[in-house]
């Protein structure tokens, strides 16, 4: 059995460089917007946003579900960036265990080492609205 450490799923600094830009961008999004709006629309506004800041991102990128050697279905992840980094956004009253869950299992899926889950539905993002979670 392999044996792992925290270190082994620790992002870069490239990854982590890459995650703040990606922060400082939702958090213009939710200065501008507030909360209270469908994810849609903050999946919308942060695509423009991150699109004037010049960084690559695939919205809606798929990603194949694979058990035992084989695809069983597809998932869907609301943005990888630079095939790094996966962001899922959300518009909830509350962060639940399952949505943490969710970016876990895309991280598995895509090898990345770090996701952002966003909650736009806080008053402040930057207090608990903003979710690191490595694999």
């Amino acid at each position: 059995m392999v044996e792992h450490t925290s270190h082994d799923y620790e992002p870069d600094d490239e990854v982590e460089r890459l995650a703040n830009r990606v922060i400082g961008a939702a958090i213009e999004v939710h200065k501008h917007l507030g909360p209270g709006f469908p994810e849609a629309v903050y999946e919308e506004a942060l695509c423009v946003e991150l699109e004037l800041r010049g960084i690559p991102f695939v919205r809606q990128a798929p990603i194949n579900v694979v058990f035992k050697y084989r695809t069983v279905g597809e998932g869907r992840i609301d943005l990888l960036v630079e095939d790094t980094l996966v962001v899922e956004l959300k518009a909830v009253e509350a962060i639940a265990p399952v949505h943490k869950a969710q970016v876990r299992s895309y991280l598995k899926a895509t090898g990345c080492r770090l996701g952002l889950l966003i909650n736009f539905n806080t008053p402040l993002l930057r207090e608990g609205g903003i979710k690191r979670i490595i694999p």
